[in-house]
């Protein structure tokens, strides 16, 4: 069984952490049906393989992915870093809605700390861009947080470079996260040119695609209800068929290198540069196992090319997000 020994630091002057942390959204209802129970048993079984890094949202489940993870990590907490967001705002029967105001951000710091049932958050991100709050105002109420002690290191997610560097001039920025895999890249690749250059970290979420590159097959018209893949054009009719014929490109070498789809696309995000550091996420024991076998692939530069070359930026069919989503990603 592979145990996570290889770090990266988040950001130049943040934490080290495992080189593959685990994003904790599955545990919340986001994939189909999910269990309290078997949450907690995956993270300690990821703490036991040596995963220290855990990345949460106070707007999955809407505060219970929060409260899990504190109950889960209650008397294990030293040397982890918890990572959890704020902005998305609950807007029932509707799109979520952004707040990115001085006052939301205390509000939220405050409702997170006593949900994780901690004094401080290690890593706190905005979730959401709010295109209505100069990014200056709400970075500095964050950098307030830290001078509080409430907060330790600050984050962006799916920010554009432009706003990123303005952040960054308020307080340093550890780590910007964004969706990257091999499917969906683009903007990632975009925005590394400027997080490289500034010393921040480059958090890939879905570096799975959404379960996609890890050759799982979701039987589309019997996903769990609640299973948010019904909603994502990626998994939609001919987008699907078109991403399943990419993707079974990259099977080909995984078998070839006698190691998983999961394993040779991870493989692949390490060896982007170490400021990527991957967070799949899973509510399965095994997957979780087997994402970490990633950690002992090794790919030569000529590997990596033909896996480039497999998926071409820009090849995958269908928005990372319905429409709605995406008027709320990379702005």
């Amino acid at each position: 069984m592979t145990m996570v020994t290889q770090r990266r630091r988040l950001g130049k002057d943040g934490p080290e952490v495992s080189a593959i942390g685990l994003g904790c959204m599955s545990l919340s209802g986001v994939y189909g049906k999910s269990d309290d129970a078997a949450g907690m048993a995956l993270i300690h079984r990821a703490l036991e393989l040596g995963i220290d890094h855990f990345d949460s949202s106070d707007m999955y489940g809407w505060g219970q992915n929060e409260e899990l993870l504190g109950r889960a990590l209650r008397g294990r907490r030293a040397g982890v870093v918890i990572a959890t967001k704020f902005g998305q705002t609950r807007r029932p029967g509707g799109a979520n809605g952004v707040d990115g105001s001085p006052a939301y951000v205390r509000a939220a710091c405050e409702a997170s700390l006593k949900r994780l049932g901690v004094d401080e958050i290690d890593l706190y991100y905005q979730h959401r861009v709010d295109p209505a709050v100069p990014v200056e105002d709400t970075v500095g109420a964050m950098a307030r947080l830290v001078e509080q002690g409430k907060v330790r290191f600050l984050g962006l997610c799916e920010a554009r470079p432009e706003r990123i560097r303005r952040a960054h001039a308020v307080h340093p920025i550890a780590a910007v996260q964004s969706e990257f895999s091999l499917l969906y890249r683009a903007e990632a690749m975009e925005t590394r040119a400027l997080t490289r250059d500034l010393g921040i970290a480059f958090v890939a979420y879905a570096p799975l695609g959404r379960s996609l590159l890890a050759g799982v097959v979701p039987d589309l018209a019997r996903l769990d209800e609640g299973d948010t893949r019904a909603r994502h054009p990626r998994f939609a009719g001919e987008n699907f068929a078109k991403n399943r014929a990419l993707v079974e490109r990259v099977e080909t070498i995984a078998r070839e290198k006698g190691c998983t789809p999961a394993q040779l696309v991870l493989a692949w995000l390490l060896a982007q540069g170490p400021d990527v550091i991957p967070i799949p996420g899973t509510k399965h024991v095994a997957r979780l196992e087997e994402n970490l076998g990633a950690l002992a692939v090794r790919l030569e530069p000529a590997e990596i090319g033909r896996i480039d070359n497999a998926i071409p930026v820009g090849a995958a069919a269908g928005t990372r997000y319905p429409e709605g989503g995406m008027r709320g990603v990379y702005i």
